[in-house]
């Protein structure tokens, strides 16, 4: 029950009420003094009342506080873990689920719950003895386990050694947890997918020629990834599957199950029986039904692709995501295509949640609602405001903003959007005393961003956040750069401050006299012996640096750091080579490194715990990653082979570099603690990574 003032002053005596209100005409006030004791007296009621509610839903781990968590959780002895993860760091589902885990314990379905619920990633729990053969006991037939495979069924063989393998394997007696063994009586695999599938909605398609499409903006291939469809609430009843996890799919495996991955219809006149599709093709605005697509290789033969779907039928190959279409249909206007794509985390720009990370809350000019450009609705601020693009479509523009004094400009995405900026020129920024400009959501290719010393120009600050400026300019068919060090960013202009945050950049260039800030972002100039950060000449001192964990690739040139921390410089110089360094501050008297590899020879600042700490261990030590390719969904992400001072080795045991706050070396830990609670005795896991 909920009280509030007005319904305490009608508790009162009618005369008291009357005459309160004779008091508060005579005084002109709009209330009398015993109804603004009334009103103070509900005030402390209601907060009464809502302490009470809430000592109620703390009996509950569901509805309790944060705080009380790990009390309710000791009442059942349960053992909390080490280190704060986010999106995982409260216990309070483990915590939960403790005491029917417990009556479970030991199974593969609650290891894999285990698996989820501590490190937040999906995952599949695998018990290797189902996939040995041996000889079977007539009363226990085994009867479709065969040590050979049949090969007119593709998709197991495709299969074999990963999460989902069906084949029969003979024995390996080498232990699971050290990662060497797999197959064998008391080995238990839990299978973790670190990439997620992050959703594409409804982008134009780049027409490369009549009746030939390709996914990705840039124009290079770009693999679809299968939507994870979890269970939503509760534990998980049933093993993973295919469609639980996200993962590249296979021609053969989409054109198997259809109906899983593609399309809201199977016919155009159907009814939806697929509400989160994978995948779903639009032409001109209608979406083009399940039988009407046909799964293909359209590789490259020649000057064409090959394996042309036959007339009448859409083609599209999930592996180079590319879509071919009908010979009989004339070249649409619109092709729209909604696909998954992989990556590591919410960086860079993507369909994920940014509303927190907008600069301004002013109402926006909407593209292309309220114009058809981004320049028009730049030109329409007058110097200040937002321009919110609200699609995700290709605006091939050259940009130009002007901000007025003590004013900000936005260019952002809206939220859940990601556009495409092909730039055909710069986009130049200028403004008054104290203008601000920033840039948020938006995936930019073609030209930089520039700050021009045009002698007018006192822009202030600069902010890039969630943005992703293409490392090389643009990328060419096969995936790779067009152009080596490609710059993102020039500043020319003294005394502006550079924050970026969430992004990947290619190469930098500022004034000495300026500030650059980078957080939780990918500076890659494509080759470690490039140079990534220096002034706008390439060679002479940058701006004053700092960086947080930070991935940088190639040659920095700064005039000062600040506080380098739990970074990754990736360098190296050339040969022959001008430069003292490959990672050179020209002041070394202000500043730190910390956490941080780069260069055992590097000149820079003090270093406090920082890798190679000699000579030594800088011919041997030096990070390994899945890919420094940005055309690969695990772009610039540790390998599980990198050494654990760079592995562990930032100021809180996580890895260093621009995926430090996924803390997965802490997830790895934890999982590690907690599956040995619940193993059965005699079994051993190991923890194998599929992406």
């Amino acid at each position: 029950m909920s009280i509030d003032a007005r319904q305490l002053l009608e508790l009162l005596p009618a005369i008291h009420r009357i005459r309160d209100a004779e008091v508060a005409s005579r005084a002109g006030l709009e209330k009398g003094p015993l109804e603004d004791l009334i009103t103070i007296i509900a005030e402390q009621m209601a907060l009464m009342e809502e302490n009470i509610e809430q000592s109620y839903d703390d009996l509950f781990i569901e509805t309790c506080s944060d705080w009380l968590t790990p009390y309710i959780g000791d009442l059942i002895a349960y053992q909390s873990l080490h280190g704060k993860v986010p999106d995982v760091a409260s216990p309070r589902a483990e915590v939960a689920h403790t005491i029917a885990l417990r009556r479970r314990k030991g199974t593969a379905v609650v290891l894999e719950q285990l698996a989820r619920d501590v490190t937040g990633w999906d995952a599949r729990a695998v018990e290797f003895f189902n996939d040995l053969g041996w000889t079977q006991y007539m009363n226990h037939n085994r009867d479709d386990v065969h040590y050979s495979p049949d090969l007119r069924d593709v998709e197991p063989l495709v299969r074999i050694g990963s999460a989902f393998n069906t084949v029969q394997h003979t024995v390996d007696v080498r232990r699971v947890e050290t990662n060497r063994g797999r197959f064998n009586i008391p080995n238990i695999g839990i299978f973790i997918w670190r990439l997620d599938a992050y959703s594409v909605t409804e982008r134009p398609a780049l027409r490369l020629a009549e009746r030939r499409y390709v996914a990705s903006p840039l124009g290079n291939g770009v693999p679809f990834y299968s939507r994870s469809h979890n269970e939503e609430q509760g534990f998980i009843s049933k093993l993973a599957t295919p469609e639980n996890v996200p993962e590249p799919l296979a021609r053969r495996q989409l054109h198997d199950h259809l109906d899983r991955y593609y399309g809201l219809r199977a016919t155009s006149v159907g009814e939806i029986d697929n509400n989160e599709p994978s995948i779903l093709l639009q032409i001109n605005g209608v979406e083009i039904a399940r039988d009407q697509i046909r799964i293909c290789d359209l590789s490259d033969d020649g000057a064409n692709w090959a394996h042309q779907p036959e007339t009448g039928f859409y083609g599209i190959d999930p592996v180079l995501g590319r879509i071919a279409l009908p010979s009989d249909v004339a070249d649409p206007s619109e092709v729209l295509v909604s696909y998954h794509r992989g990556f590591s985390t919410d960086m860079g720009g993507g369909e994920y949640e940014r509303g927190n990370n907008f600069a301004l809350q002013d109402s926006p000019v909407k593209v292309p609602a309220d114009h058809t450009t981004i320049q028009a609705a730049l030109d329409s601020l007058g110097g200040a405001g937002v321009v919110e693009i609200t699609d995700n479509g290709r605006y091939q523009e050259t940009l130009s903003v002007d901000i007025s004094e003590n004013s900000a400009i936005e260019l952002r995405a809206a939220n859940g959007r990601n556009p495409h900026l092909a730039l055909i020129g710069a986009l130049t920024v200028s403004g008054g005393v104290g203008s601000r400009f920033s840039i948020n959501g938006c995936l930019v290719s073609g030209d930089q961003l520039s700050v021009p010393n045009d002698g007018v120009n006192e822009l202030s600050k600069l902010e890039i956040v969630h943005c992703s400026w293409v490392p090389g300019g643009s990328l060419d068919a096969e995936g790779n750069p067009v152009t080596l060090a490609a710059v993102s960013m020039s500043v020319a202009l003294a005394g502006v401050s550079v924050f970026i945050e969430r992004s990947i950049m290619g190469a930098l260039r500022a004034v000495s006299e300026s500030t650059v800030e980078l957080v939780d972002s990918i500076v890659d100039a494509t080759n470690i012996e490039a140079v990534v950060f220096a002034d706008i000449d390439g060679n002479d001192p940058g701006a004053a640096l700092s960086a947080s964990a930070c991935t940088m690739i190639g040659k920095i040139h700064a005039r000062k750091f600040g506080t380098i921390s739990n970074c990754i410089l990736l360098s190296r110089l050339s040969v022959p080579d001008d430069w003292d360094a490959a990672v050179w501050a020209e002041r070394k008297q202000t500043g730190c490194v910390r956490f941080s590899f780069l260069p055992f020879d590097s000149i820079v600042p003090r270093r406090y715990r920082c890798q190679p700490d000699s000579i030594e261990t800088s011919r041997s030590l030096s990070p390994r990653f899945t890919s420094l390719n940005y055309a690969d969904a695990a772009y610039a992400q540790l390998s599980m082979f990198t050494a654990e001072e760079i592995w562990r080795g930032a100021d809180d045991e996580s890895e260093m570099g621009a995926f430090h706050h996924l803390y997965a070396p802490q997830r790895d830990r934890n999982l590690r603690i907690r599956l040995a609670e619940y193993l059965r005795v005699g079994l051993e896991a190991g923890l194998i990574y599929e992406s």
